[in-house]
């Protein structure tokens, strides 16, 4: 309810107000994830048929923000694989339960998966690629990520949770490399649920300390 009065209030302000509103660029410290603007989801071919698409709706993430040595910035993120979405829940036929199980993601044995950056490689005005050591079903590989940073404040007056940062980020995968098999297609053929998965991440951070004007 909060959330939704500020977009009120901003959206309200008359467009030259809100172009005069100096709201300065979020510094450097420490962010978190704002979980009503944090989306990590992933794409697989099923059968050639379709695209398939699932999300986890629990995702936090900690980031050490420096926009003026971006190099030397770090993240360390956790996703609680069981909480996995296909949108097709509590039925019959249970697809959270199939895809979050020991023949897919596992997340009984491996509740989580996580990711801790090693290295930022700047690619651009904003974008950069980040490498890290991803752990998903008990297995770490080295990971990189194409990062964009999309903007954000240093303060707004209507946002209780300070400075915020926004980030776009994908990369893609094997699955079998982290030992989840199950399924893969015999070469040649699409029978069955793809190697490769795409992982997207559209996230917004906060850090509710950094100094206010």
């Amino acid at each position: 309810m909060l959330r939704a009065l500020i977009l009120s209030a901003l959206l309200a302000l008359p467009a030259a107000a809100q172009e005069e509103m100096d709201l300065g660029s979020p510094p450097a410290g420490t962010y978190t994830t704002d979980p009503a603007h944090t989306r990590l989801w992933f794409i697989v071919d099923h059968l050639g048929f379709s695209r398939y698409m699932a999300l986890f709706t629990r995702v936090e993430a900690t980031l050490q923000f420096d926009p003026e040595h971006p190099e030397a910035m770090s993240v360390r993120a956790v996703v609680d694989v069981g909480s996995l979405e296909t949108h097709n829940p509590a039925t019959e036929y249970d697809f959270n339960a199939i895809v979050s199980g020991e023949d897919l993601l596992n997340a009984p044995a491996h509740p989580q998966a996580t990711f801790v950056s090693t290295k930022v490689e700047v690619t651009g005005t904003n974008t950069a690629n980040v490498t890290g050591d991803l752990t998903l079903n008990g297995v770490t590989k080295p990971v990189t990520f194409a990062a964009s940073y999309n903007g954000g404040w240093g303060h707004m007056p209507l946002d209780p949770m300070g400075a915020r940062a926004g980030f776009s980020l994908e990369t893609t995968i094997k699955r079998s490399e982290f030992g989840i098999d199950f399924g893969i297609p015999e070469p040649g053929s699409t029978m069955g649920v793809g190697d490769a998965v795409q992982i997207f991440v559209e996230t917004e951070m906060t850090n509710p300390d950094a100094p206010k004007p």
